[in-house]
């Protein structure tokens, strides 16, 4: 490996895992993904972080095993955002030129997106992002680049998405006390984008869907731009809350159920199965139908996908969007959720995978919907030509290893055979604990 070769690292701080990703550009182009870590986490809650030590303590652990598999030492790197503070506003701006007869820079251009960071927004707010929608060049509209033209007035529209600032902070500050540097803040959803969406897609019209553990963050685009974000503050976690509230059972189960048994469509659900979950110290176990799964799932999928909805709807880009709907995150994996989303808003949807750009024969799991945003992360990194690892031999990898906190060993444990589909060993394994516990009966009840 090549000390000189860039490399780019990524970290996903979501409310159920924390996700580090390094990756290399290779001669063809194609990023390559070196390696990963992750870990669970329990410090964050709906993109927001609440205990800065359990999340220190995650980032160092997904760290740990990223540098192993990579055999670089982390630097520096992009960071994702998310949350329900989150918001966007659309803004335009100008610059007068001094000269029509010099053409306009890249200065020119910058000059302009440097002077929307100044916009008045709320008290214990900034700005994340200033993204350009399109240009107008003295009367002429609709230019997607102005470089190179001619023009004294130079004006734009622009989506702007802004933030807490003490939860960009609290973010900083987790992984500034892991020990690496904040190279930026990445708006999740733009991040999951880059790694899913096709450039056709984006021409023709798409709303990106990111359903993860506490958030739900939505992207719409159309002829190529960026024209509306969100975050929603509902996310996969909620469908566990309402099992295990609808069925009176711990937590862990509901999560169990939701995910080994769990449809989105209750018409689809079998009447004639029920699930068989053990008793508290000793009392005898409860037995739930698929049927009754399946409406508690069903009608808080239903409420998340009517929010998605009118978030598109705010965009006024809901005639346009040619290419649907694309679901991607750990929450677009319920089963039945694509059939469900395109009757409720008669759009075509697909399953999103972070394949876009990435090239890795090697680590297989992370073309999975859970790593989108982190995979996203890694290729919006590339347009910054600076370093954010340096190799290093594997003893200094292993030195590094020990003065960090593993990752809780309990959560390894041995797999539940599942004949029918094909999952990666890394996924199946947060899920697999309890599948000893849960006992399926085909019989009427």
């Amino acid at each position: 490996m090549n000390p000189k070769e860039n490399f780019v690292a990524a970290i996903d701080i979501g409310t159920t895992k924390i996700v580090v990703i390094v990756g290399k550009k290779n001669e063809n182009g194609k990023i390559d993904i070196l390696g990963y870590g992750s870990a669970l986490s329990t410090g964050v809650k709906r993109g927001v972080v609440l205990n800065i030590e359990q999340t220190v303590n995650a980032i160092r652990a997904a760290v740990a095993k990223a540098q192993e598999q990579a055999n670089v030492k982390i630097t520096d790197a992009l960071v994702g955002i998310a949350g329900q503070h989150i918001r966007s506003i659309r803004n335009r701006g100008y610059i007068n030129r001094d000269s029509y007869d010099e053409e306009i820079s890249h200065d020119d251009v910058q000059a302009l997106i440097d002077d929307m960071y100044k916009i008045p927004i709320e008290v214990g707010e900034e700005i994340i992002h200033v993204l350009p929608q399109s240009y107008i060049v003295d009367n002429e509209t609709g230019v997607k680049n102005p470089v190179g033209m001619f023009g004294k007035r130079l004006e734009a529209n622009f989506h702007i998405v802004i933030g807490d600032t003490a939860a960009a902070n609290n973010i900083k500050k987790c992984v500034n006390r892991a020990g690496i540097n904040v190279k930026s803040l990445v708006l999740e959803p733009l991040a999951s984008s880059e790694a899913v969406l096709t450039d056709d897609e984006r021409e023709m019209g798409v709303a990106l869907v990111d359903i993860g553990g506490g958030t739900t963050d939505v992207a719409v685009y159309y002829d190529g731009i960026i024209r509306h974000t969100a975050v929603i503050p509902f996310g996969g976690n909620i469908v566990t809350q309402d099992i295990k509230q609808g069925c009176n059972i711990l937590e862990r189960y509901a999560e169990e159920l939701k995910v080994k048994f769990g449809s989105s469509l209750a018409d689809k659900a079998q009447e004639n199965k029920v699930v068989s979950i053990p008793g508290i110290n000793g009392r005898p176990p409860k037995e739930i139908s698929f049927k009754n799964l399946a409406h508690i799932i069903q009608s808080r999928m239903e409420e998340i996908i009517a929010q998605v909805y009118f978030e598109v709807e705010a965009s006024g880009t809901m005639k346009h969007l040619g290419a649907g709907i694309v679901l991607t995150g750990g929450g677009a994996l319920l089963k039945n959720l694509s059939q469900l989303v395109a009757f409720k808003t008669g759009m075509d949807v697909r399953l999103g995978l972070p394949t876009q750009g990435i090239q890795s024969e090697v680590i297989d799991e992370v073309n999975q919907p859970i790593f989108a945003t982190g995979v996203g992360l890694t290729l919006i990194g590339f347009n910054d030509k600076s370093n954010c690892c340096k190799e290093q031999s594997p003893q200094e990898v292993r030195i590094t290893i020990e003065d960090k906190k593993p990752i809780v060993e309990e959560e390894k444990v041995e797999q539940t055979p599942e004949p029918e589909k094909k999952k990666s060993k890394k996924i199946a394994t947060l899920f697999d604990k309890l599948g000893e516990f849960f006992e399926v009966d085909d019989e009427q009840m």
